[in-house]
């Protein structure tokens, strides 16, 4: 395989139909993807959202903005013990971390329990994103894949890839196979948030964009084939 050691960006809501709750028959699809990445030796880390359980809306409520990032910090410990669970029913060894302590049923993150894991041949799937407010899991992506020294993070989205424009708005939006994150920047286009993207960059850290709903996309991508959309230095 092309990487060795992998981040996959996985949004809350992949694992609820319509992008809602949790959906056994989409988490199991999920896995089954992951699992024939595993199957090759490569080290994955899954960072989790959790805009399936909540957006982060706070228009016309009375929670205020630091408040409603805590309740999806809290969404995405939902999310990845579901899966990490769900993944051990499979047989796929995993463990679920998160960057602050929980008590008795998710581990505090640290380096070396996460090297530990991978010699262990264990999937890792990081919840609680950075640990603080106004910051998003893909904040949360590009610092674990900076700290855990990475080969790249593979961003899972429902299009093919980065396009020169929104492809649901405009019908000739072209799909750029490889584009440098200079490029990114001078075209505005939207592929993380900038705090993200700019440690990426940063770091030299390959960001690949794909649909994770087609077949096999990610086994392929990771093996080095052009799917979606790669973004470098």
């Amino acid at each position: 395989m092309k990487y060795k050691r992998i981040v996959i960006k996985l949004s809350g809501e992949s694992l609820g139909k319509n992008g809602d709750g949790l959906d056994f028959s989409f988490i199991d699809k999920i896995i089954q993807e992951i699992k024939n990445v595993y199957k090759t030796g490569v080290s994955i880390g899954i960072i989790i959202g959790g805009g399936n359980i909540w957006r982060g809306a706070v228009d016309g409520t009375q929670i205020n903005k630091t408040s409603a990032d805590y309740i999806g910090i809290l969404a995405t410990l939902i999310n990845g013990m579901v899966l990490c669970e769900r993944f051990k029913a499979k047989g796929i060894p995993t463990e679920v971390f998160a960057p602050f302590n929980v008590n008795n049923f998710i581990e505090q993150f640290t380096l070396e329990k996460i090297e530990t894991a991978w010699k262990n041949k264990k999937i890792v799937i990081m919840t609680g994103g950075t640990g603080r407010p106004h910051f998003t899991t893909d904040t949360a992506s590009a610092i674990f894949a900076v700290e855990s020294k990475a080969d790249a993070i593979f961003k899972a989205t429902t299009v093919a890839g980065v396009y020169d424009d929104d492809p649901k708005k405009n019908k000739n939006a072209r799909l750029l196979k490889k584009i440098s994150f200079d490029e990114v920047i001078s075209k505005n286009l939207k592929v993380m948030d900038m705090a993200a993207f700019s440690l990426c960059r940063q770091h030299k850290i390959k960001i690949i964009v794909f649909d994770f709903s087609k077949k096999n996309n990610i086994l392929k991508a990771v093996s080095g084939e052009p799917i979606g959309s790669l973004i470098h230095c």
